[in-house]
């Protein structure tokens, strides 16, 4: 991998995470009552996601869309089968509960959405037609289901008021 290769990998990274971070920061203004400066924040958000997304474009890593589950899969397999369990027992060592929640509730949405890619996979290799169906998000710990939100959240135990359909 070239200099400018690895250039590419870390400011795609941190456009990302400056991507994240700058959401948060539009919604912790937004509750402190700031909409201008929240306005500001989605604005950035938005410029920072075309960054990564030129960064993105550049490595050549957007392929097919078969290979992109495939990529997806790879990504949320590595998550839930050895980067959480490490982090898990690292917050668990160290005695942080808040930490320990945040990753117990990730790893396991990580492998819901491991399946929900692997059965794209299965229908796209199998030649047929996704099922269409609307996803809703569980605002509190990212669950993603499939069709209408359950009454409480598997996961979390969040009401059915707390998930959401992305765009």
């Amino acid at each position: 991998m070239t200099k400018t290769d690895e250039n590419l990998k870390s400011a795609f990274a941190g456009e990302s995470q400056a991507n994240r971070k700058y959401l948060a920061f539009a919604q912790k203004a937004e509750k402190e009552g700031f909409t201008q400066a929240a306005k500001l924040f989605r604005a950035a958000a938005e410029a920072e996601t075309i960054h990564a997304l030129n960064h993105l474009g550049i490595r050549d890593e957007i392929e097919s869309t078969l290979e992109n589950l495939d990529a997806a899969l790879g990504g949320e397999t590595f998550e839930f089968t050895k980067m959480y369990p490490e982090y898990l027992e690292v917050a668990k060592q160290e005695g942080n509960k808040q930490a320990l929640w945040s990753f117990d509730v990730a790893n396991k949405v990580e492998q819901v959405h491991a399946n929900l890619f692997q059965k794209a996979i299965d229908a796209l290799k199998a030649k047929k037609e996704l099922e269409k169906v609307d996803y809703y998000v569980c605002g509190t710990c990212g669950n993603t289901v499939e069709g209408e939100p359950p009454e409480k959240c598997p996961i979390c135990g969040a009401p059915q008021e707390k998930f959401f359909k992305p765009s």
